[in-house]
């Protein structure tokens, strides 16, 4: 199999830099990352790819079972790298590919030497001395909303998600982009997602960590934030002066100048 054409990969930016690989989230795919792209170019090989079952990827790839957990998402992430022979590359995922770089960073450590999580969520679910932002019954009834009319939970739940009321722009952005992701495929990947549950993972992590929170996020709490940052040993926290839960495209600025300051810390 052709990996770089089954996920789509994009290679752009300074052939001879580090590498950073950019990975979006549930319903996106890499144009998601346009207004960052060009804060790396100069300086970064930079490495974009869609996940199997959303943008131009391979969709004949697609496998269920495989798919139904992160680990699946992950060594497609590990693939892409041993294809490209990465080293030391900077993993940046937003939201649930946060953990899914995690994993691919555990399975491949040569391949990924850091990681910058951006809105990141280890799980959505509540939990005794845990808060994920949603109860179990929130997250049945979201998955049972998308099963039954996917094209509808998309207009409905694009905007919240993306939470910047006052830009509409954003949430159609974000709507149109769940509502050309094939639903059979996002109804797999929303279970992996919204079901997922990483927290013991984040103590694995070993190698230097950016977290990224927004002031406000409906989809990953202030809380999340704080969980993250004190569970992977060593790591930054970093609150962006940005609302909802896709801070590269509501407040790019920020979120760049984050991702940046992180990279060349790694290498002062």
């Amino acid at each position: 199999m052709d990996i770089l054409r089954r996920n789509n990969v994009t290679v752009t930016g300074n052939p001879d830099g580090p590498v950073v690989v950019l990975a979006h989230g549930f319903g996106c795919d890499q144009n998601m990352w346009r207004l960052t792209v060009p804060a790396l170019t100069d300086a970064y090989r930079v490495v974009l790819f869609d996940y199997v079952g959303c943008g131009r990827s391979d969709l004949s790839a697609f496998q269920e079972d495989r798919y139904a957990s992160l680990g699946g998402y992950a060594q497609d992430v590990v693939e892409v790298a041993e294809a490209l022979d990465l080293r030391d590359a900077t993993f940046v995922g937003h939201s649930v590919s946060a953990m899914t770089g995690v994993l691919a960073a555990r399975r491949a450590p040569e391949r990924i030497g850091s990681l910058v999580m951006v809105a990141p969520s280890p799980r959505y679910i509540d939990d005794e001395g845990y808060r994920g932002g949603f109860t179990a019954e929130d997250i049945d009834e979201l998955l049972a909303s998308l099963d039954s009319n996917y094209l509808g939970w998309s207009a409905a739940m694009a905007p919240v998600i993306m939470g910047n009321a006052d830009r509409p722009e954003l949430g159609d952005e974000l709507t149109n982009s769940f509502c050309a992701t094939d639903p059979d495929m996002a109804r797999v990947f929303a279970r992996t997602t919204f079901l997922s549950d990483s927290r013991d993972d984040l103590k694995t992590v070993e190698v230097p960590t950016l977290v990224l929170e927004c002031t406000q996020d409906v989809i990953a709490p202030r809380e999340v934030g704080a969980y993250v940052h004190a569970q992977v040993p060593g790591s930054t926290l970093v609150t962006l002066d940005a609302t909802g839960h896709c801070p590269h495209l509501s407040a790019p600025e920020a979120t760049n100048e984050a991702i940046t300051g992180f990279l060349t810390g790694l290498r002062s």
